[in-house]
């Protein structure tokens, strides 16, 4: 692996990290802090989600293009193949490894702040036909908004976009929007507000792939030359790689 690959997925393993700390951590935290109030630990969780994951995409988006996602990344792939943008299948074999790990260990850092055990399977099951369809819109919408942007010229709005999409997504979907792979395969190692059940992530990942598959065929209709476009999803790269 180059050094320049070595240092976007390096960006994508502590992206990812952040995020699922920031899920974890303020599920915690809400929990502690609203004991006897669901509907405002979800507020407190979308909130923090939302906030960080916007911040998250401005610190990485430059090195990595923050995409934190591995449906995010298998389609910038799948978009840029034929035209020599986006992710290499070398880039993407890279990212989601990085993505992934880096998403468990940011649910063993949030459980270790808030001094729980390290690791402790989630018990919290999340399956069913209504949870898996509210997975596939929750993932194809964030999908189109991320390549809309990268299309439309506005990536630079992504950061407030894509955390607005995914805080209003924890509300108006049933599942609360996971919405990535990664995140789904890190919630499992804790028992908290946020886990996921280690036998409910087969469901929701295949939903999460089929949302990617939706937003493909999306992006085809409404965006047809979205490929063109794939290299600044989700933000411009201004970072050379010759630069110290």
């Amino acid at each position: 692996m180059s050094l320049a690959l070595t240092r976007r997925a390096s960006a994508e393993f502590a992206g990812t990290a952040m995020l699922v700390t920031a899920v974890v951590g303020s599920g915690i935290a809400a929990a502690r802090l609203s004991p006897t109030d669901v509907g405002l630990q979800l507020l407190e969780n979308a909130v923090a989600t939302a906030l960080a994951l916007g911040a998250l995409i401005l610190v990485f988006g430059p090195v990595s293009g923050a995409h934190l996602n591995p449906v995010v990344s298998a389609v910038d792939w799948w978009l840029g193949r034929r035209f020599g943008t986006g992710l290499s299948v070398r880039d993407l074999a890279a990212y989601v490894p990085a993505q992934v790990a880096g998403a468990v260990a940011g649910a063993v850092l949030a459980d270790v702040m808030f001094g729980l055990p390290a690791v402790t399977w989630s018990r919290t099951d999340r399956s069913g036909a209504n949870l898996w369809l509210a997975e596939v819109v929750a993932t194809a919408g964030l999908v189109v908004l991320v390549f809309a942007l990268a299309r439309t010229g506005r990536t630079t709005a992504a950061p407030a976009a894509v955390g607005a999409y995914i805080g209003a997504a924890y509300w108006f979907t049933s599942s609360t929007s996971f919405a990535n792979p990664a995140v789904t395969v890190g919630r499992t190692f804790t028992d908290t507000f946020a886990g996921i059940a280690p036998t409910s992530v087969p469901g929701f990942v295949a939903a999460q792939l089929v949302g990617g598959l939706v937003a493909v065929a999306a992006l085809a209709a409404w965006y047809p030359h979205a490929g063109h476009t794939a290299d600044a999803v989700v933000v411009p790269h201004p970072i050379r790689e010759s630069a110290p």
